[in-house]
């Protein structure tokens, strides 16, 4: 801590009351050497052959100043290497002063001296440095060491060279007692309007040290505020010049706010139109790095008073008060992308309402046509000519796609209206048991596949049973097209995992040695409508992910041991 850093204390709001007592005192000891230097310069320079001030030899004068030179540099470097308390040590250099002043006095002609004032500098320091008792104690000290010189010039003892001067004459006690008793008020005068300017002063340093600390825990606050807030945050000048510039600013278009500061605004933001009325005015912008984002904007004008601007990077930049603008900014790229996602998905919604509507009004007629086929069917059966065949497989034509439409439709009902998911605990593999046997039954089904099943039939599920049913049902019926005709084969397997101390699940697999799926299309398989079949709906896998997503859980495909197809279902158990 060096001497100017100290004398500095006083000004400091954040000082401790040690510091700005060393600071204080140092002040203290500057203006002693000061004081006494031209002081005393001045009188020797003002001093004539008549002599008519008074004035020690000169070989006093100097050893005088020479001691106050010294005992200032000493107790200056004391006070900026002693880390102790300076209270005391402020009292006794006080008392200096008096001491010195005494001194002074004393060898000037006492009573006639012209530097009997300069008490009041020690008394006033005391009052000023030490508030609640220094200043009296000052004047106590002052007066009791005025009065002993008194005392001395009373009874004829001062320095034999003041003989020189002949000021001395008869003075009666009375005439010492009232010089003593004007003086010594004086002194305690100035000691209680030091006290009272010194409680004042205090007053305001910590009024002005709380206003100080309060503005800047205000500006770290909006500093704060102002880099850490998400909205990227810009102000620009009459001159359209960027004055500040946030953290979120510099995440938004990539460059350091101090490459934004003192650029035209213009040259940064040049597709920005600050006059734009819209409700959301929005623009493309190319960030440093080359990419197009879409930005949305909005500005204002800032009220702004005469000062330096505080942007983030801490460097102050003036700016003008009029005209200045503020503009909030925003990456609205992504938002703009949900908000046509949205618009697609209720395009897509009141798509599949009307759909569904008109599906399920295509049963009916569906309902009459194959009827009507099948009653055409059976006539024809009980005849036997040509002409009778070749209708009969027209008619069989009619049914086939018929029962092709109305699965269809059936299962894009299942897509558009799913079934609430009723849970209940039911035997895994009894209900792929029955999915087998239902599938077998079908004229279709290939007799040469050949499944090989591994559940155990103590493996149970809490899902709802006949959808479930609609999963394994699906997940066969679409491996078996992709298998190699004649060597069909299929592997289902099941077991129960845990996941955590108090939670379980059952991990389904189903292999085929088939095709498998091309590479990038794993999570395109499970849209609506996608399909490699011919014959293929594209909604059986949709279902599927569907159904398994209703119950919480998880599917995933692969590659399987098999060289085919391997989907993996999570389900979550209670």
């Amino acid at each position: 801590m060096d001497f100017k850093t100290l004398i500095s204390q006083p000004h400091n709001a954040d000082s401790s009351p040690d510091k700005m007592l060393r600071g204080q005192l140092l002040w203290m000891l500057l203006l002693r050497v000061i004081l006494y230097t031209i002081l005393l310069g001045i009188s020797v320079f003002l001093q004539d052959e008549r002599q008519e001030i008074i004035l020690p030899p000169y070989y006093l004068l100097v050893f005088f100043i020479v001691s106050i030179y010294v005992s200032t540099i000493g107790s200056a470097l004391y006070l900026l290497t002693s880390k102790k308390a300076v209270h005391h040590f402020g009292m006794l250099q006080n008392q200096l002063d008096i001491l010195l002043v005494t001194l002074l006095v004393y060898c000037t002609g006492s009573s006639h001296s012209t530097f009997s004032p300069l008490y009041f500098f020690p008394i006033i320091a005391g009052g000023l440095i030490l508030p609640r008792r220094g200043g009296l104690i000052a004047a106590a000290s002052a007066s009791l060491q005025y009065a002993f010189i008194l005392g001395l010039e009373q009874i004829h003892i001062y320095p034999a060279f003041l003989n020189h001067y002949r000021i001395f004459k008869e003075q009666t006690l009375l005439a010492s007692i009232n010089h003593f008793a004007v003086l010594g008020l004086t002194f305690f005068l100035a000691a209680i309007l030091s006290a009272i300017f010194a409680r004042r002063l205090l007053k305001t340093e910590a009024a002005l040290s709380d206003t100080v600390r309060n503005l800047d825990n205000l500006s770290l606050l909006y500093k704060q505020i102002f880099d850490d807030i998400a909205t990227g945050i810009v102000t620009i000048d009459n001159s359209n010049r960027i004055t500040s510039a946030n953290n979120a600013l510099s995440h938004i278009t990539h460059y350091n706010p101090s490459e934004l500061i003192g650029q035209p605004f213009s040259n940064v933001f040049p597709n920005l139109n600050m006059q734009s009325q819209g409700a959301q005015p929005s623009t493309d912008f190319v960030r440093k790095d080359g990419l197009v984002i879409r930005i949305g904007y909005s500005c204002a004008k800032l009220q702004a008073v005469d000062g330096p601007a505080i942007p983030s990077d801490g460097k102050q930049n003036p700016h003008p008060s009029s005209n200045c603008k503020i503009l909030t900014i925003q990456d609205i790229s992504e938002i703009e992308r949900l908000e046509q996602q949205m618009r697609q998905a209720e395009k897509m919604a009141a798509i599949g309402r009307i759909s569904a509507g008109i599906a399920h009004d295509f049963r009916n007629p569906l309902a009459a046509i194959s009827g009507s086929a099948q009653v055409l069917a059976d006539e024809f059966s009980q005849q036997d000519s040509a002409e009778h065949r070749t209708n009969r497989a027209l008619i069989n034509i009619i049914l086939r796609e018929s029962d092709r439409l109305t699965r269809t439709i059936a299962d894009f009902l299942k897509f558009a209206r799913p079934d609430t998911v009723e849970r209940e605990w039911f035997s895994l593999k009894k209900c792929l048991d029955e999915v087998v046997q239902v599938s077998q039954a079908d004229p279709l089904w290939p007799t040469s596949c050949h499944l090989e099943i591994d559940i155990d039939p103590e493996l149970s599920l809490m899902a709802d049973q006949d959808q479930i049913f609609t999963v394994l049902s699906h997940l066969i019926h679409n491996a078996l097209p992709f298998c190699p005709q004649g060597s069909e084969y299929l592997r289902i397997e099941a077991e129960e995992a845990l996941l955590s101390e108090n939670q379980g699940e059952i991990i389904l697999r189903i292999a085929d040695n088939g095709t498998g799926i091309e590479e990038g299309l794993e999570e395109k398989i499970f849209e609506p409508f996608f399909t490699k079949r011919t014959d293929g709906t594209g909604l059986g896998l949709a279902i599927v992910k569907q159904i398994v997503i209703a119950h919480h859980g998880s599917i995933e495909v692969g590659r399987s041991e098999l060289g085919g197809a391997l989907f993996t279902i999570h389900l979550p158990l209670p």
